[in-house]
């Protein structure tokens, strides 16, 4: 099957693909609707949700795009080009299992090609316990204004100031600093927020509803940025156990990275999307990993989200200078060409059959 069909260019038309698609599979689907925000081009935004299967199967599969929103792209093309797989559906199907997608997580970070949702909020971050004390990131405190200065391009003497700090304290650290989440600046990069998102509140309600009464369940996240160009690095998803880990690298093999150990190309986070099936399921088995999928160099990466960044704190910029600007952003996290979207599929199909193949194999409990 070519799957390079089955990516879309805008927000707008991947949700049409993807709900056509669904239908036509006879799946369940039904949507929440963005209560306030619409879409760069005044469109309705939502999370939209298809469940396969048993209604009642033991194991389900949970396979979420857009929880960075322009880096939606890829999951949304992954999701549909699944949705026409013939070997998957029959796969799916043999196994007794229910697979639910969620489309577009991040609806308006997708549309307005953002990563950040309509609050700022970084998703992957939100999944907090805000009633516990937040914590503080000094480092990223030290870097905020040269991150995000009054003017862009930054002048250079802004730019030989992070170069100074990362040198003095290393790639890691910077990176770290940066990408870790904070919760001191509701206008700065990698804001955790400081209550739960509209889209945390949504995914829990579907959680409890679809994947609670459940005895296990498999989860992808599909996100972009990090890593060689088209390889996809399976990020384990759950809690810092040992067990849990070694569950996540049984299923999808021993190259299962993790920020805990210090293997993954991600810094270490809290607060990551996978974390609400921990809270909202506590009688389910669960195995979780994020798939990242290469695109361009770190230093690219940082430079297009502190530019788009920029412009949202910034919103009467020149319109040619906020269109290049976001035609980088979008450009950095999804590549547009078909050899990159042939490899994106390949390797999401061949991690999603492996969980179909576990999910079907685990035994029931009585």
């Amino acid at each position: 099957m070519d799957a390079t069909a089955h990516f879309s260019p805008t927000y707008a038309e991947a949700r049409d693909r993807f709900l056509a698609a669904a239908r036509a599979c006879g799946a369940r689907v039904y949507r929440e609707v963005h209560p306030s925000e619409r879409g760069a081009q005044g469109e309705e935004l939502s999370m939209d949700c298809a469940r396969l299967g048993e209604e009642k199967a033991a194991g389900a599969l949970l396979l979420t795009s857009a929880t960075h929103g322009v880096e939606g792209f890829c999951g949304s093309g992954c999701q549909v080009a699944l949705l026409h797989d013939n070997v998957f559906l029959a796969e799916a199907e043999r196994a007794g299992i229910a697979v639910l997608m969620v489309h577009a997580v991040n609806p308006y970070g997708f549309s307005h090609l953002r990563r950040a949702n309509e609050d700022n909020v970084d998703l992957n971050r939100n999944f907090q316990d805000f009633q516990a004390p937040l914590g503080e990131n000094k480092a990223y405190a030290e870097l905020h204004p040269y991150l995000l200065p009054a003017s862009w391009p930054p002048a250079a003497d802004n730019e030989a100031h992070l170069d100074a700090w990362r040198t003095q304290h290393g790639a890691k650290a910077y990176q770290a600093a940066i990408s870790g989440g904070q919760f001191q600046f509701a206008d700065g990069l990698f804001y955790a927020g400081a209550r739960a998102s509209w889209s945390n509140a949504a995914l829990r309600t579907l959680l409890r509803s679809e994947i609670a009464q459940r005895q296990r369940l498999g989860w992808i996240d599909f996100h972009t940025g990090l890593g060689p160009r088209g390889h996809a690095e399976k990020i384990y998803a759950g809690p810092d156990n040992a067990i849990e880990v070694a569950r996540a690298r049984a299923w999808w093999g021993g190259e299962v990275t993790s920020f805990f150990d210090g293997s993954s190309a991600s810094a270490r986070v809290s607060g990551v999307i996978c974390g609400a099936a921990y809270d909202e399921c506590p009688a389910t088995e669960i195995t979780a990993m994020a798939l990242e999928y290469g695109t361009y160099p770190l230093e690219r990466t940082l430079q297009a989200l502190r530019a788009e960044h920029w412009l949202h704190n910034h919103p009467d910029a020149p319109e040619a200078q906020r269109r290049e600007i976001k035609e980088q952003m979008r450009d950095t996290f999804y590549i547009d060409s078909d050899d990159w979207k042939t490899q994106v599929y390949a390797q999401a199909r061949a991690a999603i059959l492996r969980a179909v193949t576990q999910l079907a194999a685990a035994p029931v409990r009585a």
